[in-house]
Order: C-alpha cells, then sequence, then structure tokens
C-alpha cells in the first residue's frame, strides 16, 4: 500500500483510492474507478457551517486537553435518543447567549488594549493628564 500523510479533515477520494494496493487498482477499468471514487465521495462527511468554531489544546506539564466550541446549526441526520424539552432548550439557549457575549468582551477587550498599547508606544496622549486622573480626581481649576 502506498502511503501518504494528509490531515484526516483534507482527505478525499483521492487519498483513498491511494490507500487500495495497486495490484487491484489495475484490475478495475475507468468507470469502476470513477464509481468507486463517487461511492468514496459521498461517504466523506461534509461539515456544515459553523458560527463559532474554536479549537485549542492546553498544555498542563504532563497532560494536555483540548477544547472545542461549535456553535452552529445541528444538521446530523441522526436523531438524539432523548426528547429536549423546555427547560433544555431555554438552558441552551441561554448558555449559547452568554458565550457569545462572553467571546465578545473578550474579543472587544484584546482590541482595545492592542490599540492602547500601540498608542502608548507611539507617545499619541489624547489627556493632558493622566487618564486616572481625569477620572477619578475631579477638581476643576
Amino acid at each position: 500500500m502506498r502511503q501518504m500523510h494528509r490531515n484526516y479533515s483534507s482527505r478525499d477520494a483521492d487519498y483513498y483510492m491511494h490507500q487500495i494496493p495497486l495490484p487491484i487498482l489495475e484490475k478495475l477499468d475507468e468507470e469502476e474507478k470513477a464509481n468507486l471514487k463517487s461511492v468514496i465521495n459521498t461517504a466523506i462527511p461534509q461539515p456544515s457551517p459553523k458560527l463559532i468554531d474554536l479549537r485549542f489544546a492546553i498544555d498542563i506539564i504532563f497532560i494536555r486537553y483540548f477544547v472545542v466550541l461549535m456553535i452552529g446549526k445541528d444538521r446530523r441526520k441522526q436523531q438524539r435518543s432523548y426528547e429536549v424539552n423546555g427547560i433544555t432548550k431555554f438552558a441552551n439557549v441561554v448558555a449559547a447567549v452568554l458565550l457569545i457575549i462572553a467571546m465578545s468582551l473578550l474579543i472587544s477587550g484584546v482590541t482595545i488594549l492592542t490599540i492602547y498599547l500601540i498608542k502608548s508606544a507611539l507617545g499619541i496622549a489624547f489627556f493632558d493628564r493622566h487618564i486616572t486622573e481625569v477620572l477619578f480626581n475631579c477638581k476643576q481649576k
């Protein structure tokens, strides 16, 4: 068997066709190969679009944790083995909204901090005094 190393998500019909031993492939005519490729393409799952697709790993000394957060419409063909009732649906909506708000706040905070650090590094001052003096020391001149 010929070996090709490829990321799992980027595997296509050609990748799987290369896994078939050459003697077997040589016995197939072009129509059979095309039909086999078609079946393989149909069998490869197609990911659905996600609103949020966040994946990262956390390394802690001897342990590695993988964190995956995906938010999007559930398009799986298989049905859940249990019925999602009202309270669970409500909790799922609340959790999704809280996660979106938290991600928005995190991104906004990092953006503001980055802009502030760039402004400070360039020596740009918007106030005559330090910002804490302007905000917390309301003395009039």
